[in-house]
């Protein structure tokens, strides 16, 4: 495994957060998708992996209800 590293230049732990990131925004894509029968968008994104590029795209652009970045501060949310 270490013989790979020396040939792209990055440390283990880039790739680890980019799978991370990656991983982060394939899901909320897919489940945004699945979720509104958009299956063309569903299988596009489960095949094509750019980093999480396609996913942001779909979710902020063409996704039935598009996402907010007030979407994305799940964990801020104020009590009623």
């Amino acid at each position: 495994m270490n013989d790979l590293f020396p040939l792209t230049g990055f440390p283990p732990a880039v790739f680890f957060v980019m799978f991370l990131w990656s991983l982060l925004w394939k899901g909320l894509a897919l489940w945004n998708s699945a979720k509104n029968g958009q299956k063309n968008w569903f299988l596009v994104i489960l095949i094509v992996n750019t980093v999480g590029i396609l996913e942001i795209i779909y979710l902020f652009a063409f996704a039935t209800k598009k996402m907010k970045l007030k979407d994305l501060t799940f964990w801020n949310k104020k009590s009623k």
